[in-house]
This record gives structure tokens, C-alpha cells and sequence, in this order.
């Protein structure tokens, strides 16, 4: 597999496609801070992990509103192995003006865009969620 964000993030986006409570992928220290940051803003209810004898598996629970309306309604990988997308603090975008969020990787870790402007710091753009 070349881009197992991409396939994290894929498998997130057809979970709620199919209305699923829970979806089990292969975990890493990325994606786990990647899940525990979506479950802080939000976007995802929890994320557990658990040892199978070879990387671990992660559990993450999906929330669903009040009408069982999806809480994410979009999610797209942005920065690419083929196409590294990198931004400065000045030129951090909001994602649909405000109501989505960017994930960034700084020199200070893994942190939304609103972190990443008030911190003052720039880095990778990882996906957008909305």
C-alpha cells in the first residue's frame, strides 16, 4: 500500500456511506493521532486500539446527529505521496470559510489549522474535513 492515510481515510468515508457504527483498520501512530484529533473536533465519537500480534487495530466509532444525519460530510487527502502539499502560516486556507477543518503537520506535531494560524506555524496539509 503506498498511502495508507489515503486508505484511512477512504475507509472513514465509505463507513458513512454505509452507515456503519464502527470501522477496523490497520493502525499506526499517524492515523492514531490523526483519529484522536478528529474525535477532539468532533468529526468522530471514539477511537480505541487494540494488539492483534502484529501492528495493532484501530477501532473508530462514527457519529451520527440528532437525525441520524452524518457529522462528516465530506473528507478529502489533500497532500499526496506523488504531490506533497505544504503551506506557510500566512497561506493556511479555511476549508468551506470556516465550518471544516484542515489537519497539518507542523514542527510542533499533528494540529488543525486553526492551532496551526494561532500558533503561528505551518507545515503539511494531511486532509480537509467538513
Amino acid at each position: 500500500m503506498t498511502d495508507p492515510i489515503a486508505d484511512f481515510l477512504t475507509r472513514v468515508r465509505n463507513a458513512i456511506t454505509a452507515r456503519k457504527a464502527k470501522v477496523e483498520l490497520p493502525s499506526s501512530q499517524l492515523k492514531r493521532q490523526i483519529a484522536a484529533l478528529l474525535c477532539d473536533e468532533g468529526y468522530l465519537g471514539s477511537v480505541d486500539e487494540r494488539a492483534d500480534g502484529k501492528q495493532g487495530i484501530l477501532t473508530v466509532t462514527l457519529r451520527y446527529g440528532h437525525d441520524h444525519a452524518n457529522v462528516i460530510h465530506g473528507i478529502r487527502r489533500v497532500s499526496r505521496p506523488g504531490q506533497r502539499a505544504y503551506v506557510g502560516k500566512d497561506d493556511i486556507k479555511k476549508v468551506r470559510s470556516g465550518l471544516g477543518i484542515s489537519v497539518l503537520t507542523t514542527s510542533h506535531g499533528l494540529m488543525t489549522d486553526r492551532a496551526a494560524r494561532k500558533a503561528g506555524l505551518g507545515g503539511e496539509v494531511i486532509c480537509e474535513v467538513w
